[in-house]
């Protein structure tokens, strides 16, 4: 699966630390997108889970 910047979902609030590197990654693909570091952030583990459970079939 291909990730995909997502447009900014209804969520409910969860606070995570990050490391300042990857924030600065993520604010770089993010500039200029109709797209929050949090929806962002939502569609990575998205895709992530996906994979993980693609590996376990």
């Amino acid at each position: 699966m291909k990730f995909k910047i997502p447009k900014t979902p209804s969520s409910t609030n969860k606070s995570i630390r990050f490391p300042n590197d990857l924030i600065e990654r993520v604010e770089d693909a993010i500039r200029g997108q109709d797209c929050t570091f949090s929806a962002f952030v939502v569609e990575a583990v998205r895709v992530a889970l996906e994979n993980l459970q693609d590996d376990e079939d």
